[in-house]
């Protein structure tokens, strides 16, 4: 059994057997069938859906650093600066901070595979742009295709929690979450290993055109093929839901749901604010430390390239590993802030670390000491995801995560800057202790950050309802708003919609199953 929604399994719908019945006569049994919580069914295709999304959100990650990660050489193939080809990485950051928003619009309103044909399409597309750029004098051309890969990113980021909400059982959907970020992960993994090793920092331009010119290539084979896979496999949602929360999503209408009202809920969330503040503390301090990561090690490491590449490796595969040890654990314990306030912690520690051992000499230390960093820093990711669709259901997974990639990417670009000016002027070191002080202070406020976690009340709820026999609860109040009361349902007073409105996953007041 992979949940214990209604004891779902692989390809059997559920039926009422674990539901117990409130009358004997056969018309009392068929009115309690007929108003009976709905069926859930776990599909196997669930996984295909999943894989795919993160092997194309892998090609379009591996893309965000694949210059940042050898800067020396893009340097002086394109005859610029060291500030310009960070923005190859930063715009990134950039693009995403003004799109999100009408992304996040479009993923409600239009569904997951639209948003997956557009992202797919963006980035095939950017990376043919940049097989045409592989000439010194074409670094607008090249700017282009990863500008057009930057908008697919936006396309992206925001999938993974929405995906895992839409196909997975409630035991399995931090895991899936998991996965999804585990392909944008493994990407800049990737993305810090290949580029060095299929672009050798040799001095003939016309050899070093050749190289990039292959690295393109293969970039947008893989895309294309990812890209075919999305328009014939890729599924909006499956035919019937996983969880009795995707059942309740169901049953509203598109046109009762308002995307503006959504944002101003969560605007007025507390706990959501603080979350978004520290994600994007904490994420914006991973995005700083992989786009200076070349900097920092040619500095004290001449010509280490490769290696410079492999130690952004370890932190991402270590990282991955984090991801789903977190994701696991969560499925399992549901312990969101305390399993959150630990990883933000040890990140912090990670980071000191690796500051204060970056320049004793030993390249073996570095990986050691950036692998611990990479565990719980980019472990951190998906447990920001799954935390806030917890603060924030009923609202929507797309909007709540857009707003913490949004945050992520705002603090990215100020800390990739701030940093980098600060190691032009002192040393590495100071700049690393600057993303130290903010990693202390995001530590502090995900302290502060109650734990209000209201997907899980609403399944609570609804399996003690069919549990106490309350087959039909048409006209049932359903409080989800702070003090959270776990077993019991609550009549919620008549202005309840007013303060909490209808989410895209079913109006809490009124909800029927």
């Amino acid at each position: 059994m992979e949940a214990n929604e209604s004891k779902p399994v692989d390809g059997k719908v559920n039926d009422n057997k674990y539901f117990p019945k409130t009358a004997a006569a056969d018309s009392e049994v068929t009115s309690e069938h007929r108003n009976a919580p709905p069926e859930t069914r776990l599909y196997k295709k669930r996984w295909i859906i999943v894989f795919l999304f993160s092997s194309y959100s892998l090609c379009n990650s591996y893309q965000w650093i694949q210059y940042g990660i050898i800067n020396n050489i893009f340097m002086r193939f394109y005859g610029v600066d060291s500030f310009t080809i960070d923005w190859m990485s930063m715009i990134y950051m950039l693009t995403y901070i003004p799109l999100i928003f009408p992304v996040s619009w479009l993923l409600d309103k239009k569904g997951l595979r639209v948003i997956a044909l557009v992202a797919a399409a963006l980035n095939c597309t950017g990376t043919w742009i940049k097989v045409a750029s592989a000439r010194p004098d074409l670094f607008p051309v090249t700017f282009l295709g990863q500008f057009t890969c930057s908008v697919a990113q936006v396309f992206i980021l925001g999938m993974p929690s929405r995906i895992a909400s839409v196909w997975f059982g409630s035991e399995e959907v931090s895991t899936a979450c998991s996965i999804g970020v585990f392909g944008n992960q493994l990407g800049i993994a990737i993305g810090f290993l290949v580029p060095p090793i299929l672009v050798p920092n040799v001095d003939d331009l016309d050899e070093l055109a050749a190289h990039i010119r292959v690295m393109f290539y293969i970039t947008a084979g893989v895309a294309t093929f990812l890209f075919v896979l999305v328009v014939f496999v890729f599924q909006e949602r499956p035919e019937i839901p996983p969880t009795h929360a995707q059942a309740a999503a169901r049953r509203i209408s598109p046109e009762s749901y308002s995307y503006t009202a959504s944002i101003l809920r969560l605007l007025r969330n507390k706990a959501f604010i603080l979350l978004v503040i520290t994600y994007g503390l904490n994420v914006g301090c991973f995005y700083a430390v992989s786009t200076l990561l070349n900097r920092m090690i040619i500095e004290h490491y001449p010509g280490e390239e490769v290696n410079a590449g492999r130690i952004g490796l370890t932190i991402v595969i270590a990282g991955m590993v984090g991801s789903l040890i977190c994701g696991i654990w969560l499925d399992r314990s549901k312990t969101y802030k305390q399993t959150t306030l630990a990883v933000y912690l040890m990140s912090l520690v990670g980071l000191v670390l690796y500051a204060f051992t970056l320049d004793l000499g030993h390249l073996w230390v570095v990986f050691i000491t950036a692998g611990t960093l990479g565990f719980f820093m980019t472990g951190y990711l998906p447990l920001g995801f799954e935390f806030a669709v917890e603060l924030t259901y009923p609202e929507s997974e797309g909007t709540s995560s857009g707003l913490l990639n949004c945050s992520a990417q705002v603090f990215g670009i100020i800390f990739t800057i701030c940093q980098g000016k600060i190691m032009d002027s002192f040393n590495t070191l100071a700049g690393n202790l600057f993303l130290c002080a903010f990693l202390l202070i995001g530590t502090i406020i995900t302290a502060c950050i109650k734990s209000d976690l209201r997907r899980q009340l609403a399944n609570q709820q609804a399996l003690a309802a069919a549990a106490l026999g309350r087959s039909d609860v048409q006209g049932t109040q359903w409080d989800v708003s702070p003090p959270l009361n776990t077993h019991v349902i609550n009549q919620s007073p008549p202005d309840f919609n007013a303060r909490c409105g209808s989410g895209p996953y079913g109006s809490i007041s009124g909800t029927s199953f």
